[in-house]
């Protein structure tokens, strides 16, 4: 009894609460029961999951052709990798994810965290680039699906946390010149569009370079993803400087702690502890947009899903199902750096200090 008490309890407070909220919940609850049915359907009941593309087209697109993913799952996932030596990008993603999900959890004290981190990143590209080892080498142009999503995201992000944090501290310097510079590189980037900044990166950067310099593409787009991720994060953390109260500058002063003493113990940690979920949100687009190196011929997910697809004439009517299948990968992602995001939020219960 005390059960369906509680229940109704939940379904009021959550589902009726006014009127609004109980009409809302209706029209949801008839959407889900119109549209639904028809999605298992074609999702699981009529579906093809072996990779037959005759069964596939015998189906007609009554029911989602997941045998499509079955036959080629190693190409969105590895793109253009040597198919004998696929071992290593899966080791290399294993590895990364493994410690990201070891940072998320906190399984791990800082310092062995940092160990890691010092430890997988180059394993992954030593894994990734070979020559070392007894690794055959293997060019970063053939580089791509999940591994080269998570590498662009995650290093997008590593580095340009600490380059956001020096120009939220340079727009709010007293040398004119010093903040001008920091307002003019985040105006400029924040004006153009992120496919442009890799334009750039790809096509414009190398003509201006000395004859005979050259710079690999994967490291000029990366550059090119850290500078744009850091202008937009560096103002979400200005506006976090902005939010702590003026009485904190002054307490620390009167504790005799200068300046940069003040900024790192007080004022930086609550800074960055009211601005988590906007920089989580940072991160989650960075995530995103990595599908955009495509167009600078780096073929991470959906880039390897087109390369999978393009010349296969049996599979490449099912491209939706390959959507759907990496869709649910960046869902996945997003959903579980936002579930890590509100760990970390002021009143969560289990955040830790953030210095």
């Amino acid at each position: 009894m005390n059960q369906v008490v509680a229940t109704q309890a939940w379904l009021r407070r959550n589902l009726f609460s006014n009127v609004f909220s109980g009409l809302t919940t209706l029209l949801l609850l008839a959407a889900a029961l119109r549209w639904l049915p028809g999605l298992i359907d074609w999702m699981l009941l009529q579906a093809v999951f072996k990779a037959d593309a005759g069964a596939c087209q015998a189906v007609n697109h009554a029911g989602a052709c997941w045998g499509v993913v079955a036959e080629k799952y190693r190409f969105i996932l590895f793109g253009r990798y040597p198919h004998t030596e696929q071992w290593r990008p899966l080791l290399a993603t294993g590895l990364l994810l493994l410690v990201i999900v070891a940072s998320g959890m906190r399984l791990l004290h800082r310092r062995f965290l940092l160990a890691a981190w010092a430890l997988v990143l180059p394993a992954f590209f030593i894994l990734m680039g070979g020559g070392y080892l007894g690794l055959s080498p293997v060019g970063s142009d053939q580089w791509g699906g999940l591994p080269l999503t998570l590498l662009l995201a995650t290093t997008g992000m590593l580095l340009a946390f600490p380059l956001a944090i020096l120009v939220a501290l340079g727009r709010q310097s007293r040398l004119p010149l010093l903040r001008g510079l920091c307002m003019l590189y985040v105006e400029l980037v924040r004006g153009v569009p992120l496919i442009s900044v890799l334009f750039l990166a790809s096509f414009l950067f190398p003509i201006i370079l000395p004859p005979g310099v050259s710079i690999d593409v994967l490291l000029r787009v990366q550059a090119g993803i850290v500078l744009f991720a850091a202008a937009y994060l560096s103002e979400t953390i200005r506006g976090g400087l902005q939010a702590v109260p003026g009485g904190q500058h002054d307490a620390a002063a009167a504790l005799g702690l200068s300046h940069w003493q003040a900024m790192r113990w007080i004022i930086l940690p609550q800074a960055l502890r009211a601005v988590i979920p906007s920089m989580m949100n940072s991160a989650v687009s960075v995530f995103k947009d990595t599908s955009l190196v495509t167009v600078v011929s780096l073929y991470e997910l959906t880039g390897s899903l087109s390369l999978a697809l393009a010349g296969d004439a049996e599979w490449r009517s099912f491209y939706l199902e390959g959507y759907l299948f990496i869709g649910l990968i960046y869902w996945t992602g997003c959903y579980a750096m936002s579930r890590f995001s509100r760990s970390l939020e002021p009143g969560s219960g289990i955040s830790r200090p953030l210095a």
